[in-house]
């Protein structure tokens, strides 16, 4: 749907009680092999208090590639990266960082290793766990990885959490429905935006996706297509995939 003064996504702020309004980036960047300045208009535009990366550099100085990514979107490196094996976490500087944890899936014979980039955070006073992650390519691992992410959630015992990433399956597979029917699907509450993320060429599929537990309330989410400040011609040649953006609220926690 175009996005007008009526639909628009909800800024970041801060409630009175403590709760907090945050926009939240999944996006694919092809560990910045595409265009690193449309790219860096995207996510700015987008203005996220955390985006979910896949693909980030992996290989030589990717600390140096990725710090110069969160540096030019004026957000700062959370968690990931390699010792994540791909997915990476960034944030703005209005985040409070709790505890990060980067983990190595279990590792198949010729395929490729997969990871999550995991973090606990705060804003204002609520406490959140997030998480970004690529599953495999192969149906079985990719369906395996979907149970370890959710075992992962469960064992970082926060009272609200927000999973997003490259799931490679769309939705009505058996992993996008393993994540789906324990998580909010964010696109399916409150679609805003476009829905297909793959390919940036040829949008036709919806292959990424924001999640989040019950207690956080879903604003909208899905392709920024419209976003002021957020080109098709930047969409295009930021990466092969497109961004998803959601808003979201996170209840105070104390």
């Amino acid at each position: 749907m175009p996005i007008t003064p009526s639909n628009a996504l909800p800024k970041s702020r801060t409630e009175p009680d403590g709760s907090a309004v945050i926009r939240v980036l999944s996006y694919n960047i092809r560990s910045l092999r595409d265009d690193e300045a449309a790219l860096t208009r995207v996510i700015r535009a987008c203005e996220p208090d955390l985006v979910f990366v896949q693909e980030a550099p992996r290989f030589f100085r990717w600390r140096k590639h990725a710090a110069r990514l969160a540096a030019n979107t004026d957000l700062v490196m959370l968690s990931g990266g390699a010792t994540a094996a791909g997915p990476l976490l960034l944030c703005s500087l209005r985040a409070t960082v709790e505890r990060t944890e980067d983990l190595l899936l279990p590792l198949r014979s010729g395929l490729h290793r997969r990871g999550f980039a995991t973090a606990v955070v705060r804003f204002a006073g609520a406490r959140v766990g997030v998480v970004s992650c690529h599953l495999s390519l192969q149906s079985d691992e990719r369906h395996a990885q979907a149970g370890m992410l959710l075992d992962r959630l469960k064992a970082m015992d926060v009272p609200q959490a927000v999973v997003a990433g490259d799931i490679n399956e769309r939705p009505g597979g058996p992993s996008f429905g393993r994540l789906a029917a324990e998580l909010q699907d964010c696109w399916a509450v409150a679609p805003w935006g476009a829905e297909h993320t793959s390919t940036a060429l040829d949008p036709h599929q919806r292959i990424d996706a924001v999640f989040a537990t019950d207690g956080v309330e879903v604003l909208g989410c899905g392709v920024p297509r419209d976003l002021p400040g957020v080109s098709t011609a930047d969409l295009r040649a930021a990466s092969d995939h497109l961004p998803v953006l959601g808003a979201l609220r996170l209840a105070a926690t104390g």
